[in-house]
Protein backbone atom coordinates (compact mmCIF):
# COMPACT_ATOMS: atom_id res chain seq x y z
CA UNK A 1 0.00 0.00 0.00
CA UNK A 2 2.82 2.48 0.68
CA UNK A 3 4.58 1.82 -2.37
CA UNK A 4 1.00 2.14 -4.46
CA UNK A 5 0.61 5.56 -2.51
CA UNK A 6 4.42 6.73 -3.37
CA UNK A 7 3.71 5.45 -6.80
CA UNK A 8 0.82 7.40 -7.11
CA UNK A 9 2.18 10.49 -5.26
CA UNK A 10 5.06 10.89 -7.90
CA UNK A 11 2.15 10.62 -10.46
CA UNK A 12 0.25 13.14 -9.57
CA UNK A 13 3.28 15.55 -9.23
CA UNK A 14 4.17 14.67 -12.60
CA UNK A 15 0.84 15.50 -13.97
CA UNK A 16 0.53 18.84 -12.17
CA UNK A 17 3.77 19.95 -13.75
CA UNK A 18 2.40 18.98 -17.04
CA UNK A 19 -1.05 20.98 -16.45
CA UNK A 20 1.28 23.97 -14.72
CA UNK A 21 3.06 24.23 -17.98
CA UNK A 22 -0.06 23.54 -20.49
CA UNK A 23 -2.25 26.37 -18.04
CA UNK A 24 0.50 28.67 -17.97
CA UNK A 25 0.91 28.90 -21.70
CA UNK A 26 -3.10 29.17 -22.24
CA UNK A 27 -3.32 32.04 -19.82
CA UNK A 28 -0.15 33.84 -20.85
CA UNK A 29 -1.39 33.52 -24.88
CA UNK A 30 -5.17 35.21 -23.96
CA UNK A 31 -6.10 38.19 -25.11
CA UNK A 32 -4.95 41.14 -22.76
CA UNK A 33 -2.08 42.00 -22.06
CA UNK A 34 -1.73 42.87 -18.07
CA UNK A 35 0.62 45.96 -18.43
CA UNK A 36 -1.87 47.32 -21.62
CA UNK A 37 -4.39 46.88 -18.98
CA UNK A 38 -2.01 48.60 -16.19
CA UNK A 39 -2.19 51.38 -18.99
CA UNK A 40 -5.47 51.49 -19.61
CA UNK A 41 -6.24 52.17 -15.72
CA UNK A 42 -4.11 55.00 -15.15
CA UNK A 43 -3.30 57.04 -18.86
CA UNK A 44 -0.08 58.91 -16.53
CA UNK A 45 1.83 56.04 -17.59
CA UNK A 46 4.45 55.88 -20.23
CA UNK A 47 5.42 54.14 -22.88
CA UNK A 48 8.74 53.87 -20.77
CA UNK A 49 6.53 52.86 -17.57
CA UNK A 50 5.34 50.23 -19.55
CA UNK A 51 8.71 48.86 -20.67
CA UNK A 52 10.06 49.22 -16.93
CA UNK A 53 6.70 47.25 -15.77
CA UNK A 54 7.59 44.66 -18.28
CA UNK A 55 11.46 44.26 -17.54
CA UNK A 56 10.06 44.24 -13.64
CA UNK A 57 7.73 41.50 -14.18
CA UNK A 58 9.46 39.32 -16.37
CA UNK A 59 6.81 39.49 -19.46
CA UNK A 60 9.95 40.53 -22.35
CA UNK A 61 11.64 37.20 -21.71
CA UNK A 62 11.04 34.33 -23.91
CA UNK A 63 7.71 32.14 -22.85
CA UNK A 64 10.15 28.82 -21.59
CA UNK A 65 12.31 31.39 -19.17
CA UNK A 66 8.66 33.06 -17.74
CA UNK A 67 7.70 29.81 -16.98
CA UNK A 68 10.75 28.54 -15.12
CA UNK A 69 10.95 31.76 -13.33
CA UNK A 70 6.84 31.23 -12.18
CA UNK A 71 7.60 27.33 -11.24
CA UNK A 72 10.60 28.15 -9.29
CA UNK A 73 8.63 31.09 -7.57
CA UNK A 74 5.94 28.49 -6.64
CA UNK A 75 8.16 25.44 -5.78
CA UNK A 76 9.70 27.74 -3.17
CA UNK A 77 6.23 29.58 -1.85
CA UNK A 78 6.28 32.45 -3.48
CA UNK A 79 2.86 32.64 -5.14
CA UNK A 80 2.67 36.38 -6.04
CA UNK A 81 -0.13 38.99 -5.43
CA UNK A 82 -3.35 39.20 -7.30
CA UNK A 83 -3.35 42.20 -9.69
CA UNK A 84 -7.61 42.04 -9.41
CA UNK A 85 -8.00 42.16 -5.85
CA UNK A 86 -4.84 43.51 -4.87
CA UNK A 87 -4.19 40.67 -1.92
CA UNK A 88 -1.14 38.05 -1.71
CA UNK A 89 -2.96 35.29 -3.85
CA UNK A 90 -2.02 32.44 -0.85
CA UNK A 91 -4.29 35.11 1.45
CA UNK A 92 -7.09 34.46 -0.89
CA UNK A 93 -6.72 31.12 -1.98
CA UNK A 94 -6.86 29.47 1.67
CA UNK A 95 -10.43 30.40 2.41
CA UNK A 96 -11.76 30.32 -0.90
CA UNK A 97 -10.61 26.13 -1.13
CA UNK A 98 -12.27 25.87 2.69
CA UNK A 99 -15.37 27.21 1.36
CA UNK A 100 -15.13 25.14 -1.80
CA UNK A 101 -14.21 21.89 0.66
CA UNK A 102 -17.21 22.81 2.87
CA UNK A 103 -19.49 23.05 -0.17
CA UNK A 104 -18.47 19.75 -1.77
CA UNK A 105 -17.96 17.55 1.25
CA UNK A 106 -21.39 18.07 2.26
CA UNK A 107 -22.96 18.13 -1.67
CA UNK A 108 -20.59 14.60 -1.96
CA UNK A 109 -22.25 12.94 1.35
CA UNK A 110 -25.74 13.99 0.97
CA UNK A 111 -25.61 12.48 -2.73
CA UNK A 112 -23.68 9.42 -2.04
CA UNK A 113 -25.93 8.73 0.89
CA UNK A 114 -29.81 9.63 -0.64
CA UNK A 115 -28.09 7.80 -3.41
CA UNK A 116 -27.14 4.13 -1.92
CA UNK A 117 -30.12 4.94 0.09
CA UNK A 118 -32.59 4.59 -3.03
CA UNK A 119 -30.29 1.74 -4.49
CA UNK A 120 -30.14 -0.58 -1.76
CA UNK A 121 -33.80 0.38 -1.66
CA UNK A 122 -34.73 -0.65 -5.40
CA UNK A 123 -32.87 -3.87 -4.60
CA UNK A 124 -34.56 -4.64 -1.87
CA UNK A 125 -38.04 -3.25 -2.85
CA UNK A 126 -37.92 -4.31 -6.89
CA UNK A 127 -41.39 -2.24 -7.39
CA UNK A 128 -39.62 0.93 -6.48
CA UNK A 129 -36.95 0.76 -9.08
CA UNK A 130 -38.68 2.30 -11.52
CA UNK A 131 -38.90 4.70 -9.28
CA UNK A 132 -35.99 5.18 -8.44
CA UNK A 133 -34.38 4.68 -11.99
CA UNK A 134 -37.21 7.40 -13.51
CA UNK A 135 -35.74 9.65 -10.67
CA UNK A 136 -31.79 9.12 -11.60
CA UNK A 137 -33.05 9.98 -15.23
CA UNK A 138 -34.37 13.50 -14.28
CA UNK A 139 -31.41 13.70 -12.17
CA UNK A 140 -28.59 13.35 -14.92
CA UNK A 141 -31.10 15.42 -17.54
CA UNK A 142 -31.35 18.70 -15.42
CA UNK A 143 -28.06 20.90 -15.92
CA UNK A 144 -26.76 21.76 -12.61
CA UNK A 145 -27.02 25.28 -13.59
CA UNK A 146 -30.25 25.35 -14.82
CA UNK A 147 -31.54 23.67 -11.65
CA UNK A 148 -29.40 26.56 -9.50
CA UNK A 149 -31.41 29.36 -11.20
CA UNK A 150 -34.82 27.40 -10.64
CA UNK A 151 -34.32 27.17 -7.08
CA UNK A 152 -33.04 30.37 -6.44
CA UNK A 153 -36.44 31.87 -8.83
CA UNK A 154 -38.63 29.03 -6.14
CA UNK A 155 -37.24 29.54 -2.65
CA UNK A 156 -35.24 32.81 -3.06
CA UNK A 157 -37.31 34.86 -5.12
CA UNK A 158 -41.00 33.85 -4.73
CA UNK A 159 -40.81 32.01 -1.45
CA UNK A 160 -37.81 34.22 0.36
CA UNK A 161 -37.10 31.20 2.74
CA UNK A 162 -33.58 31.00 1.54
CA UNK A 163 -30.94 33.37 0.48
CA UNK A 164 -29.77 33.59 -3.39
CA UNK A 165 -26.00 33.55 -2.82
CA UNK A 166 -23.44 34.53 -0.23
CA UNK A 167 -21.66 33.01 2.47
CA UNK A 168 -22.58 33.96 6.32
CA UNK A 169 -24.42 31.06 7.25
CA UNK A 170 -25.83 27.56 7.31
CA UNK A 171 -28.89 28.90 5.17
CA UNK A 172 -26.18 30.71 2.72
CA UNK A 173 -25.52 26.59 2.00
CA UNK A 174 -29.04 24.78 1.64
CA UNK A 175 -29.72 25.72 -2.02
CA UNK A 176 -26.05 25.26 -3.86
CA UNK A 177 -25.44 22.01 -1.99
CA UNK A 178 -28.84 20.75 -2.97
CA UNK A 179 -27.84 21.65 -6.90
CA UNK A 180 -24.53 19.45 -6.46
CA UNK A 181 -26.17 16.76 -4.70
CA UNK A 182 -29.06 16.24 -7.12
CA UNK A 183 -26.66 16.96 -10.09
CA UNK A 184 -24.90 13.50 -8.97
CA UNK A 185 -27.20 11.71 -7.52
CA UNK A 186 -28.03 9.63 -10.44
CA UNK A 187 -24.93 8.06 -10.52
CA UNK A 188 -24.57 6.39 -6.83
CA UNK A 189 -28.49 5.52 -7.17
CA UNK A 190 -27.79 3.91 -10.26
CA UNK A 191 -24.78 2.17 -9.49
CA UNK A 192 -25.76 1.25 -5.82
CA UNK A 193 -29.18 -0.33 -7.53
CA UNK A 194 -26.99 -2.62 -9.83
CA UNK A 195 -24.43 -3.29 -7.28
CA UNK A 196 -27.30 -4.41 -4.19
CA UNK A 197 -28.78 -6.68 -6.53
CA UNK A 198 -25.63 -8.31 -7.39
CA UNK A 199 -23.97 -8.01 -3.91
CA UNK A 200 -27.66 -10.30 -2.30
CA UNK A 201 -27.30 -12.85 -5.00
CA UNK A 202 -23.76 -14.45 -3.03
CA UNK A 203 -23.67 -17.25 -1.43
CA UNK A 204 -22.92 -15.75 2.07
CA UNK A 205 -25.53 -13.99 1.88
CA UNK A 206 -28.29 -16.67 1.55
CA UNK A 207 -25.86 -18.74 4.12
CA UNK A 208 -27.01 -15.70 6.33
CA UNK A 209 -30.47 -16.04 5.51
CA UNK A 210 -30.85 -19.61 6.44
CA UNK A 211 -29.04 -19.36 9.85
CA UNK A 212 -32.12 -16.23 10.14
CA UNK A 213 -30.45 -13.15 9.73
CA UNK A 214 -33.12 -10.26 9.61
CA UNK A 215 -33.09 -8.27 6.14
CA UNK A 216 -31.60 -4.82 7.82
CA UNK A 217 -28.33 -6.89 9.47
CA UNK A 218 -27.67 -8.42 6.03
CA UNK A 219 -28.03 -5.57 3.88
CA UNK A 220 -26.10 -3.43 6.25
CA UNK A 221 -23.57 -6.02 7.32
CA UNK A 222 -22.81 -8.00 4.60
CA UNK A 223 -24.04 -6.59 1.34
CA UNK A 224 -23.04 -3.34 1.61
CA UNK A 225 -19.45 -4.24 2.19
CA UNK A 226 -19.50 -5.66 -1.32
CA UNK A 227 -21.51 -2.95 -2.96
CA UNK A 228 -19.33 -0.01 -1.23
CA UNK A 229 -16.03 -1.24 -3.87
CA UNK A 230 -18.14 -0.43 -6.68
CA UNK A 231 -19.11 2.94 -5.00
CA UNK A 232 -15.63 3.92 -4.73
CA UNK A 233 -14.95 3.28 -7.74
CA UNK A 234 -17.82 5.93 -9.22
CA UNK A 235 -16.62 8.24 -6.01
CA UNK A 236 -13.53 8.96 -7.55
CA UNK A 237 -14.38 8.89 -11.39
CA UNK A 238 -17.03 11.62 -9.93
CA UNK A 239 -14.42 13.72 -8.09
CA UNK A 240 -13.75 15.41 -11.09
CA UNK A 241 -17.68 16.32 -12.21
CA UNK A 242 -18.38 17.49 -8.86
CA UNK A 243 -15.48 19.80 -8.74
CA UNK A 244 -16.37 21.20 -12.01
CA UNK A 245 -20.17 21.68 -10.63
CA UNK A 246 -18.93 23.27 -7.89
CA UNK A 247 -17.35 25.31 -10.11
CA UNK A 248 -20.89 26.47 -12.14
CA UNK A 249 -23.21 26.18 -8.38
CA UNK A 250 -20.27 29.10 -6.86
CA UNK A 251 -20.67 31.45 -9.62
CA UNK A 252 -24.21 31.16 -10.03
CA UNK A 253 -24.71 31.34 -6.22
CA UNK A 254 -22.01 33.75 -5.74
CA UNK A 255 -20.26 31.71 -3.39
CA UNK A 256 -16.89 32.94 -2.81
CA UNK A 257 -15.25 29.64 -3.25
CA UNK A 258 -12.64 28.31 -5.49
CA UNK A 259 -15.13 28.28 -8.87
CA UNK A 260 -16.42 31.95 -7.94
CA UNK A 261 -12.17 33.02 -7.52
CA UNK A 262 -11.07 31.38 -11.21
CA UNK A 263 -14.35 32.38 -12.76
CA UNK A 264 -13.15 36.41 -11.52
CA UNK A 265 -9.89 35.72 -12.19
CA UNK A 266 -9.71 34.52 -15.51
CA UNK A 267 -12.36 37.37 -16.47
CA UNK A 268 -10.25 39.83 -14.74
CA UNK A 269 -6.98 38.52 -16.59
CA UNK A 270 -5.54 38.13 -13.26
CA UNK A 271 -2.45 35.72 -13.97
CA UNK A 272 -1.12 34.78 -10.49
CA UNK A 273 -4.55 34.07 -9.64
CA UNK A 274 -5.97 32.00 -12.02
CA UNK A 275 -3.39 29.91 -12.78
CA UNK A 276 -2.59 28.86 -8.86
CA UNK A 277 -6.24 28.37 -8.79
CA UNK A 278 -6.91 25.91 -11.56
CA UNK A 279 -3.73 24.16 -10.24
CA UNK A 280 -5.21 24.01 -6.71
CA UNK A 281 -8.50 22.68 -8.06
CA UNK A 282 -6.73 19.89 -10.27
CA UNK A 283 -4.38 19.02 -7.01
CA UNK A 284 -7.67 19.11 -4.81
CA UNK A 285 -9.25 16.43 -7.48
CA UNK A 286 -6.45 14.02 -7.93
CA UNK A 287 -5.58 13.66 -4.19
CA UNK A 288 -9.41 12.86 -3.83
CA UNK A 289 -9.45 10.35 -6.83
CA UNK A 290 -6.29 8.97 -4.87
CA UNK A 291 -8.00 8.75 -1.51
CA UNK A 292 -11.39 6.44 -3.06
CA UNK A 293 -8.80 4.08 -4.86
CA UNK A 294 -6.97 3.66 -1.46
CA UNK A 295 -10.25 3.22 0.32
CA UNK A 296 -11.12 0.97 -2.50
CA UNK A 297 -8.61 -1.04 -2.05
CA UNK A 298 -8.36 -1.10 1.82
CA UNK A 299 -12.42 -2.36 1.68
CA UNK A 300 -10.97 -5.33 -1.38
CA UNK A 301 -7.20 -6.32 -0.49
CA UNK A 302 -7.84 -8.22 -3.41
CA UNK A 303 -6.95 -5.28 -5.70
CA UNK A 304 -3.70 -4.54 -4.41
Amino acid sequence: MIRLLLSRLAQIAVTAAILSFCAFMLIALMPGDPIDLAIAGDPRLSAEDAARLRALHGLDQPMMARYLAWAGAVLEGRFGHSRLFAQPVAALLWPALLSSLELLGLALLLAAGLGITLGALAAVRPRTAPFVQGLALVAQAVPSFWLGILLIILFAVQLGWLPAGGEDGWQYLVLPVATLCFANLAAYARHAAAAFAAALQEPHIRTARAKGAGERRILLHHALPNAGVPLLTIAALDAGALVSGALITETIFARPGMGKLIYDAVMGNDFNLSLLALLVVAIVTMLATLAADLAQRWLDPRLA
